[in-house]
């Protein structure tokens, strides 16, 4: 069978639209090898010096992913972000006020293939974190290892990226006066491997860090659901069990990252490719859960902790899920 080509009169609105999520999946998959293969290149060839002036640079600015990174507004709301956006499209939906003196602790489900929801919403300004949240800064957590790749770290700073090491999220969390945002894909990479259409399986019951560091800087606990993640992308069938699946798991344990087997669209048909499927995503913030300041905090209450955090994630899933196409006889699975 033919594949289904993309008809050659579109609107340049969505040209332009598949451009910018195209250069994001770039960004994603094999901007970091070409930034690595470009300062080999510089650093072999006759622009040495300039290799050896960033790599200069690089040992002085090796700690600033973890202290806060450094992040440009003027990235942030590049025109690109709102044709990104409106692919989708992405919405950012708030269900509470936030105080901005003080600091949280967003805990974002489900991680999906990309986390396009999560990248849209708390990098860029896209969908308008800054006028529904006045007064915070959002910083997403991404693996240490990112921000080791000359100039590549560079770029995922500028749009409010930061390490995912413990002394990252420590120095957002007890940031004097407030007003910080540490966002973290509680599942991590490893719940990209369940990320396909109509898949509601969360790794969280397990995943108890996030809750330690809350209670440590007191930072308040704000679930957040993003409905769609899941349906942007297909997977490689990859049961628990299955010899794909081993490799993955077995990949992740040695690398550090999840190694998806997904595909979607393509540029010019609709059949096959890496770009996602054009699916609405909404990503849900909810209420935000008080937390006292426990410097040394012991098993039970970070047991406890936890136990009022999955309430409120599956209460916040259930609240909002019809609105957003998820049939009622659907719940999350925790695992």
């Amino acid at each position: 069978m033919w594949p289904q080509f993309a008809p050659l009169r579109l609107p340049l609105r969505r040209r332009l639209q598949t451009a910018a999520v195209l250069q994001w999946v770039f960004s994603f998959l094999a901007l970091a090898q070409c930034c690595l293969l470009l300062f080999g290149v510089l650093l072999v060839g006759e622009g040495w010096a300039l290799a050896a002036l960033y790599a200069a640079w690089l040992y002085l600015d090796w700690e600033t992913p973890a202290r806060g990174g450094r992040r440009s507004a003027w990235v942030r709301r590049w025109a690109v972000w709102r044709h990104f956006r409106d692919y989708f499209p992405i919405t950012l939906v708030r269900t509470a006020d936030l105080d901005p003196r003080r600091n949280y602790l967003f805990g974002f489900h489900p991680h999906g293939v990309l986390v396009a929801g999560a990248f849209g919403n708390f990098c860029t300004e896209a969908t308008g974190f800054s006028e529904l949240f006045p007064g915070l800064t959002p910083h997403l957590l991404m693996l240490p290892f990112w921000f080791k790749v000359p100039f590549f770290r560079d770029y995922i700073m500028s749009g409010g990226l930061v390490s995912s090491d413990k002394a990252s999220a420590a120095f957002l969390l007890s940031h004097e006066g407030g007003g910080q945002v540490a966002v973290i894909a509680v599942g991590g990479p490893s719940e990209s491997l369940e990320a396909r259409p109509g898949a509601l399986t969360l790794q969280v019951l397990h995943r108890k860090g996030f809750i330690k560091m809350a209670l440590t800087h007191g930072a308040a606990l704000v679930p957040v659901f993003s409905f769609g993640e899941n349906e942007l992308f297909l997977q490689v069938s990859n049961p628990r069990g299955s010899l794909i699946r081993a490799v993955q798991e077995r990949l992740q344990r040695v690398m550090g990252l999840a190694l998806p087997l997904f595909h979607a669209r393509g540029v010019f048909q609709y059949d096959f490719g890496l770009l996602p499927f054009r699916r609405p995503i909404h990503t849900v913030v909810g209420a935000p859960i008080p937390v006292p300041k426990t410097p040394h905090p012991s098993r039970e209450a970070i047991d406890e902790l936890h136990a009022t955090y999955l309430q409120s994630l599956v209460q916040l899933f259930e609240e909002h899920k019809a609105k957003y196409g998820v049939p009622e006889d659907k719940h999350l699975v925790l695992v």
